[in-house]
């Protein structure tokens, strides 16, 4: 039976209705969430949304669509989800205001991130629900432009602690829909099917009739009520008819269509224009339609039919009646359609009667081809990147002439990159190249190419197409081809040994032919200091590439400067052994992708910073780094290899989670053509096996690691495990040659880093009093940095040769200083082997992991860390991309597990792992 006081409809929906009631009492209790409808058109995914709406009793509802004649529009979606709640637009941070002001033409300025918009959006739709629970629904999310998508996906995968809840209909759960909860619609059964189909009768039929009808529907509602509609006199009368096998949707499609087919020739030019036109703006339909000689006596016979209704908004009956209409009329009919609609839309939409103009144009239409250019500038200036590569896609079909024509799908091509339709971009590409000759065209194509490679690969074959760009740009714009050859350097030592090694020489010898830069920039710096490095050796190349370390912390950067050059300069910085430089320019780097909201280059940075982290021994803020360069890839679907979550399980001691993360991410590299993360994978492997007292697997490990021959700061470290693993295992030869190399890298660099390793490494290798001097120095040395975990590990190697020498008493206190160092620090593998050492050395001692951070969930972690670091509840906020509510309600769960009523507090015990007595306050 049909439920009281529901459609008939949603029959047979009742688990799922009674899922919908109680997601809401979850999200009205501040538990928001979002859900996901999935199921092929007319399974009855919107009657389940209208069965919400109608129950949400004490909740605001918001009604969006997708539409898929929009899907190209930028934040059409978005619009109509946010559009209530503009007026508060002022309670947002600054940042996140102009972002959304700018999406939407409220303001002039520079082009929104994608990541600010999102956090604006998040933040304006957590603002309204808090003057009152508020539940946004999104119907069609497949046919959403991808602004729109993109920034509502956000949101809901970070709605928490607050009562916003989001619910999304679309026939495939793909993209940012992955991974929030879904309800699957499949068809009804049996009974069902045939309780909805006889409701929907109003004559009575053979069940024989009614068999068929139910079979051929599928169980879908929309068929059972549709699919009569078609059946003959002679289906209804005996059913003996040949049963149709083609897809449920096919066919009701094909229903829509044949009834379209049959009303009034001036009925189906009218519905035309509707579904030409998806605002459902009512005026705006029947001043198209008088301009086609339509009058309004037209829609009586498609309403008599229900396939649409027109009152202040018009509607059809469902999208697929919208489809079907389109696709039943010839193509110049659709053009006459757009053509009116061009003629009536107003100047204020000037983006829709552009769009309009040139689906109405045949041929070459340079007229609406600049409209569509001139939309595309207003896209990219709301940061719709991906409508402003749609608009000027088109435009290159319209445009006549040759030169225009390339240098539009060039600009065009640059869209669809910045977008991620990476394979549209080089089709463009293609277009481009095949204009009259131009090289600083070619050469801006080779460069997008080159990018291109570089996004999908981080390394692989980007390195010779961004060289041949360099070599291009050089008889043009000498600033510029070192900025590419920057640019092709840092592809190539990402790609390593994996990529063609002797590139990295040709690009170094290339980039030092061109004339150097009368006023150096700290880019300029950097590119002599490398190429120096790769063509002269250190000595040339230490002074050069200090002076561009230091630039960089100091030099104002454009936006993308730092965005791409700030990892390269702390490359440089690990190069010189200078982990002060390093960590203020990753700490940079990782502040600016936040504050802009870069969200394609937040991995890297997250990434770079948590390794920094890691050699200090501070593993929970490790920790919640690699989980934000983990959320941000797994939403954008790219990102480097996982070098923060294999770095934190390696430094853990975690031998299954930190070997299969080896494995994973090994097969990533090899996939992907990075070089330098296969070579930062078999270092950390040395780092967990010497940890372990697996010198043989720690020997082979960095044995692979130092087998790359490009320069890399990480196979400097590797060196270093493999003198102890060689010393360890015998391999005194081998020792000897790797503590060779290594002196070659620190001897130049002199900083306290550099020195430290260096005489802990001959230590290793040293005898008597010289043993016992050089393991003090480095101490010494290394204590003036902030690689704590470095300092703990010499206490236990010094501690080790101690007791070897049978020192025990003083072996203990340097055991007892490592143990306590790396139980405090959770580096649980090198902990068990000090305690080991300890017990051998006289001292029995319990068996210690540290405890306090397991206690919290990721995201209680992530929040505590920035709290201690004394971030705001606003500045924690847009860190990790939640609204100001769940941090809260994050951290006075935080307070509560680890038991302290201060953020000093916090901060004590996170760092040192003992908490302090202090004064309340409100977290």
């Amino acid at each position: 039976m049909v439920l009281p006081g529901r459609p008939a409809d949603l029959l047979g929906r009742r688990a799922e209705c009674a899922l919908f009631d109680r997601w809401q009492d979850a999200v009205k209790a501040g538990r928001g969430g979002a859900l996901v409808v999935v199921g092929e058109p007319g399974i009855g995914k919107s009657a389940l949304l209208d069965h919400m709406a109608w129950t949400a009793v004490g909740f605001h509802v918001v009604r969006a669509a997708g539409v898929e004649a929009e899907a190209e529009l930028p934040f059409g979606g978005l619009h109509q989800v946010c559009a209530p709640f503009l007026a508060t637009l002022e309670h947002l941070p600054g940042p996140q205001q102009d972002a959304l002001a700018a999406a939407f033409g409220l303001r002039t300025g520079a082009a929104p991130d994608r990541l600010m918009l999102s956090l604006a959006v998040l933040g304006l739709l957590s603002e309204a629900a808090a003057r009152q629970p508020l539940i946004c629904v999104i119907d069609d999310a497949q046919w959403l432009d991808p602004g729109s998508a993109q920034a509502l996906t956000f949101v809901a995968h970070r709605v928490g602690a607050e009562p916003l809840g989001l619910v999304f209909a679309t026939r495939r759960a793909g993209g940012g829909l992955r991974g929030l909860q879904e309800v699957v619609l499949t068809g009804l059964g049996p009974g069902d099917a045939r309780a909805l189909l006889h409701s929907a009768l109003h004559v009575p039929l053979d069940e024989v009739v009614v068999e068929r009808i139910a079979a051929e529907a599928r169980g879908s509602p929309l068929a059972l009520l549709e699919l009569p509609r078609t059946m003959t006199a002679a289906g209804f009368a005996g059913g003996f008819g040949p049963t149709d096998t083609a897809a449920v949707p096919g066919r009701i499609e094909e229903s829509f269509r044949s009834r379209v087919l049959r009303l009034p020739a001036a009925t189906r030019m009218l519905l035309l224009v509707a579904a030409a036109e998806p605002t459902g703006d009512a005026a705006l339909l029947w001043r198209a339609a008088a301009r086609l000689g339509i009058g309004g006596s037209a829609a009586a016979a498609a309403e008599a039919d229900g396939l649409l209704s027109i009152g202040t908004r018009v509607v059809f009956r469902h999208p697929l009646v919208r489809s079907a209409v389109y696709q039943a009329v010839p193509p110049s009919q659709r053009r006459a359609a757009h053509r009116a609609l061009a003629d009536v839309t107003g100047p204020s939409e000037p983006d829709r009667r552009a769009w309009h103009r040139a689906q109405a144009a045949v041929g070459f239409d340079e007229e609406a081809a600049a409209e569509l250019e001139g939309s595309a500038h207003r896209a990219l200036a709301r940061g719709g990147i991906a409508a402003a590569g749609a608009f000027l896609e088109r435009s290159v079909a319209l445009t006549a002439d040759p030169a225009a024509r390339a240098e539009r799908a060039l600009r065009a091509a640059r869209a669809k990159q910045q977008a991620g339709a990476y394979d549209s971009a080089l089709g463009l590409l293609t277009l481009a190249d095949r204009g009259p000759e131009n090289e600083l065209r070619a050469a801006n194509s080779e460069l997008l190419r080159g990018q291109i490679a570089f996004a999908r690969s981080f390394g692989g074959g980007a390195a010779p197409v961004l060289l041949r760009a360099a070599r291009r740009f050089e008889s043009i714009d000498a600033s510029r081809a070192r900025d590419v050859y920057l640019q092709a350097l840092a592809a190539a030592l990402l790609a390593g040994r994996l990529g063609d090694e002797c590139r990295i020489a040709e690009i170094a010898r290339s980039a030092r032919r061109v004339p150097a830069a009368p006023v150096p920039r700290a880019s300029d710096l950097l590119l002599d200091g490398l190429t120096l490095l790769i063509v002269e050796g250190r000595g040339a190349a230490v002074p050069v590439l200090r002076r561009a370390v230091s630039a960089f912390p100091t030099e104002e950067l454009a936006p993308e400067e730092e965005l791409y050059w700030l990892w390269l300069a702390g490359h440089g910085a690990g190069l010189l052994w200078d982990d002060e430089a390093w960590r203020l320019l990753a700490t940079r780097l990782l502040r600016s992708c936040e504050v802009r909201g870069a969200i394609s280059i937040l991995p890297v940075a997250a990434a770079t910073r948590a390794g920094l982290h890691l050699l200090g021994g501070e593993l929970l803020q490790a920790a919640s780094l690699a989980e934000t360069a983990a959320d941000v890839t797994c939403m954008t679907g790219a990102g480097p290899v996982a070098y923060a979550e294999v770095g934190l399980a390696v430094f853990r001691g975690r031998d299954d989670e930190a070997l299969a993360a080896i494995r994973t991410a090994t097969r990533d590299s090899m996939a992907r053509g990075e070089g330098m993360a296969l070579t930062y994978l078999q270092w950390a492997g040395a780092v967990l096996h010497n940890g372990a007292c697996r010198y043989e697997q720690a020997l082979e490990s960095a044995r692979l690691a130092c087998s790359d021959s490009s320069i890399q700061r990480i196979r400097n470290w590797a060196l270093a495990e493999l003198v102890e693993a060689a010393v360890r295992t015998g391999h005194q030869d081998q020792a000897d040659e790797a503590l060779g190399e290594l002196c070659g890298t620190t001897g130049p660099c002199s900083s306290h880093w550099a020195a430290g390793v260096e005489a802990h490494c001959r230590a290793l290798l040293a005898v008597g009093p010289d043993a016992e001097d050089l393991y003090r120095t480095a101490l010494g040395r290394l204590e003036r940095t902030g690689l704590r975990a470095a300092v703990a590990r010499v206490h236990l190697l010094y501690g080790e040769w101690l007791r070897r020498e049978r020192r025990h008493l003083e072996a203990r206190d340097q055991l007892r200083r490592a143990h306590e160092m790396f139980v405090r620090f959770g580096m649980d593998g090198f902990a068990e082997r000090a305690r080991s050492e300890l017990s051998a050395a006289g001292e029995p001692t319990l068996r210690r992991r540290s405890r306090f951070g397991d206690q919290l969930t990721p995201q209680e972690r992530r929040v505590a860390m920035l709290a201690a670091e004394g971030a705001t509840n606003p500045e924690i906020a847009s860190r990790l991309f939640i609204s100001a509510s769940t941090v809260d309600y994050h951290l006075r769960k935080v307070f509560r597990k680890l038991k302290v009523t201060t953020r000093t507090q916090l901060a004590r015990l996170l760092r040192d792992g003992r908490p302090v007595p202090g004064v309340a306050e409100r977290p």
